[in-house]
C-alpha cells in the first residue's frame, strides 16, 4: 500500500490547493443594438442571439 514518506507542509499543501483562479466573464457587443451583452447569451436588451430573434421584449414589455 501507498504510504507517503514524510510531513507534507502546509506551504506545499496550500500551493497545491491554489490552482482556481476567478476570471471575468466574457462580456461583448451585440451586433443588433450595440449594448454590452454575456458572450453566448441572449441580449437582454434586443432579445436576438446570433443574428436571430429569438425573445420578442416588445410584448414583454407592454405586459407588464
Amino acid at each position: 500500500m501507498a504510504v507517503p514518506k514524510g510531513k507534507v507542509s502546509k506551504a506545499r499543501k496550500h500551493s497545491r490547493q491554489a490552482n482556481w483562479k476567478l476570471s471575468m466573464p466574457g462580456i461583448v457587443e451585440c451586433p443588433q443594438c450595440h449594448q454590452m451583452k454575456l458572450d453566448h447569451h441572449v441580449c437582454k436588451n434586443c432579445g436576438y442571439y446570433n443574428g436571430k430573434q429569438v425573445l420578442n421584449l416588445e410584448e414583454e414589455r407592454k405586459e407588464a
